[in-house]
């Protein structure tokens, strides 16, 4: 199962699963009331980026595992664990510092990944630079609004 069924498993999983956690995590009114910097991005701009990094991390774990690289694959799934932890710690349960220790050990999987994974294939380490970019982005942005409120 290496071959097109696999790639369909991890993009479904990856892309669904990213886009199903925005559809039952309710940001609301709450987040809304929260002061904010000013840097933070229009709500509109969310929905396009997470899809495409959904998309680029499903590919990078469909690389890693085609190529057998099991030290890769474990830091993969343990990013896509601590990405799907942060919506509900952050949003439903209120937990801006929790949330902001969630993201700061996902960037660290994030860059440990792509150490792990560049030694081999660099595509799937590639693939997460953009990731890595946006997380350090979201990860000043948790800060700030855990700092302001």
């Amino acid at each position: 199962m290496k071959g097109i069924g696999s790639l369909a498993f991890f993009l479904t999983l990856t892309v669904g699963g990213g886009g199903l956690l925005g559809l039952v995590v309710e940001t609301g009114g709450w987040f809304a009331a929260l002061d904010k910097p000013s840097f933070n991005p229009p709500d509109f701009v969310f929905a396009p980026v997470w899809g495409t990094l959904y998309l680029l991390i499903g590919i990078a774990g469909w690389l890693v595992f085609r190529t057998g690289d099991a030290g890769s694959l474990r830091l993969w799934w343990l990013q896509l664990a601590l990405n799907f932890c942060w919506p509900p710690l952050f949003f439903a349960a209120h937990a801006l510092l929790g949330g902001l220790l969630i993201i700061l050990a996902l960037f660290a999987v994030i860059c440990a990944f792509i150490r792990s994974a560049w030694k081999g294939r660099r595509a799937p380490a590639a693939l997460f630079l953009p990731y890595l970019a946006w997380t350090a982005s979201a990860a000043l942005l948790n800060g700030a609004i855990w700092w302001l409120n």
